[in-house]
C-alpha cells in the first residue's frame, strides 16, 4: 500500500511539475514580449525585399540562439538563404494583323530582359474563350513553363489586368507567357517587351533540436514572418501593415515552442523550427525549404497561421486545415483528452485553405502537413489591413493555443504516433 501511494504521489508530482513547466515557459507575458517586437512599427510591416524583414529575421535568429538550437543541414547560421529573380516591366508593345494593341491590353509574364517574338518564333498560340475560368487557365499555362501568346476574350476585360498578379518573383528564368485581350485570332502578330531583372537574397530562419532515438525522423513547426510592409495611409493616417495576427502570431508560437521543447529535452524525433519568408508573395520560402529536405523523413508539419483572434467556436479552440486528409487532427485531439481545448476541422473548405499556406508544398509531396489557425476567414475585420495590431489580439487565448499545440504534439514528438501520409498531388 505504501508503495502504491508513493507511486501515485510521484505520478501527480510529475504532472504538476509538467504543468508548472509549460506555464512558466508559455504564458501571456512571453507572448506579448515577442509579439510586441515582431509587429512593432519599427519592423515596418516585415515586407519581403526590404531591410525590415532582415531585422525580423535577426530577432528570430536571436531567439533560436537563446533556445540553444542547432543549425539546419550544414548551414553556418540560422538563416537559410536563397536568391530570387524579380521582373519589373519597362515597356510593352504589340501588333496583331498589322494593327497596334493598347499596352493595357497586354500582360507579359516574363523574366527576359528583352523579349521579341512573332508568329514565326515557335511560340504555341492559346485561346481563352468566354465561359472559361480565366485565372485557372492562366495558372495552368504558367505552370507548364512553355512559351505562349494567349488570346483572352474581351468578356474578361474587367479582370484582365489582374493577370499581373502572376508576374511575381521566381527562383529561376521562366518561359514567357504573354496575355492579350482581344476577340481576334490573328494570322500575324508581333510583340516586344522590355523588363528590368534583378536578383535579391531572401532567408528562411531555421533552428533544429536533434532527436534522441529517432534523429532521422523530422517534426516541423512553422509559420511565416513576412507581411505587407508600408502602404497608403488609412483614414487614421496609419501606413504600417503590422501583421500582428498575420503572421507574427504564428511566428511567436514557433519561437515559444522552440523555447519549450529545448527546456523539456525529451524529443525522440528531431524537431525543426522554421519561419518562412515570402509567403505573402507566393509561398517561396516554404517552397525552397521543401526542396532542401528529405520528405520521406518528414513525419508531420505543424504550420501555424493567424492564431491571435478567437475562432468561430470561441476561446480554447482552433481548426486544422485538411483535417480529413490524414489522422493528424485525431492524434492531436486524442492527446488533449480531458482538457478544455479542442481542435476542429476547417470550417471554410470553400476557401481551399489547405493549399493556401506554407504547409501546401510539403502536403502536395505526401507529408501530413497541416495548418492550425483560428482566423474567421468569412469575417476577420483586420485581415491585410493596417489595423492588424496587438490591441486586436487575445494574448491570453494565444498562450493557451500554443500550450495546446505543445501538449497535443507530444505523441508525434515522442515517436509513439505517426500520422498517415497525405495523398500526393
Amino acid at each position: 500500500m505504501k508503495i502504491f501511494f508513493c507511486l501515485l504521489l510521484t505520478y501527480f508530482s510529475i504532472g504538476f511539475s509538467f504543468s508548472q513547466n509549460i506555464d512558466k515557459i508559455i504564458n501571456a507575458t512571453e507572448v506579448s514580449r515577442i509579439e510586441t517586437i515582431l509587429s512593432s512599427d519599427k519592423m515596418e510591416g516585415r515586407k519581403t525585399f526590404t531591410p525590415s524583414i532582415d531585422r525580423a529575421a535577426d530577432f528570430i535568429a536571436s531567439e533560436f540562439k537563446k533556445s540553444g538550437l542547432q543549425y539546419f543541414d550544414g548551414l553556418k547560421s540560422y538563416k537559410q538563404r536563397f536568391s530570387m529573380l524579380k521582373s519589373t516591366l519597362i515597356s510593352v508593345s504589340g501588333h496583331t494583323n498589322g494593327q497596334s494593341i493598347e499596352p493595357e491590353h497586354i500582360v507579359a509574364i516574363s523574366t527576359d530582359e528583352n523579349l521579341k517574338f512573332d508568329e514565326n518564333s515557335g511560340f504555341t498560340k492559346v485561346i481563352i474563350d468566354s465561359g472559361a475560368n480565366l485565372f485557372k487557365e492562366a495558372y495552368g499555362l504558367l505552370k507548364e513553363n512553355k512559351k505562349y501568346p494567349v488570346l483572352v476574350n474581351n468578356s474578361f476585360a474587367t479582370n484582365f489586368m489582374r493577370l499581373k498578379r502572376f508576374n511575381r518573383e521566381s527562383f529561376e528564368a521562366k518561359a514567357p507567357v504573354v496575355f492579350v485581350l482581344t476577340n481576334e485570332n490573328p494570322a500575324t502578330y508581333r510583340f516586344e517587351i522590355k523588363n528590368e531583372i534583378t536578383s535579391s537574397s531572401l532567408a528562411n530562419v531555421i533552428g533544429v533540436l536533434p532527436g534522441k532515438s529517432r534523429k532521422d525522423e523530422y517534426v516541423i513547426f512553422s509559420a511565416h514572418y513576412d507581411h505587407l510592409g508600408i502602404g497608403k495611409p488609412d483614414a487614421k493616417g496609419d501606413s504600417v501593415y503590422n501583421g500582428a495576427n498575420d503572421d507574427a502570431a504564428g511566428t511567436t508560437a514557433v519561437i515559444m515552442l522552440a523555447h519549450y521543447f529545448s527546456k523539456l529535452k525529451n524529443n525522440d524525433r528531431t524537431l525543426i523550427f522554421v519561419t518562412f519568408t515570402a509567403e505573402e508573395i507566393g509561398g517561396f520560402g516554404s517552397q525552397y525549404f521543401s526542396a532542401q529536405i528529405n520528405t520521406e523523413k518528414a513525419i508531420a508539419m505543424f504550420n501555424i497561421e493567424m492564431i491571435g483572434t478567437d475562432s468561430k467556436w470561441g476561446n480554447n479552440s482552433a481548426y486544422i486545415t485538411g483535417y480529413e486528409k490524414s489522422d493528424f487532427g485525431k492524434i492531436l485531439q486524442s492527446s488533449l483528452e480531458g482538457s478544455n481545448f479542442h481542435f476542429e476541422p476547417d470550417p471554410y473548405p470553400e476557401q481551399n485553405l489547405f493549399y493556401r499556406s506554407d504547409n501546401a508544398t510539403l502536403a502536395a509531396l505526401g507529408v501530413p502537413a497541416h495548418t492550425i489557425s483560428t482566423s474567421k476567414m468569412d469575417n476577420e475585420p483586420n485581415y491585410h489591413k493596417q489595423s492588424d495590431e496587438i490591441p486586436t489580439l487575445d494574448i491570453n487565448n494565444m498562450a493557451e493555443i500554443i500550450k495546446a499545440i505543445a501538449i497535443s504534439s507530444k505523441t508525434i514528438v515522442s515517436g509513439k504516433d505517426t500520422p498517415a501520409r497525405v495523398e500526393k498531388r
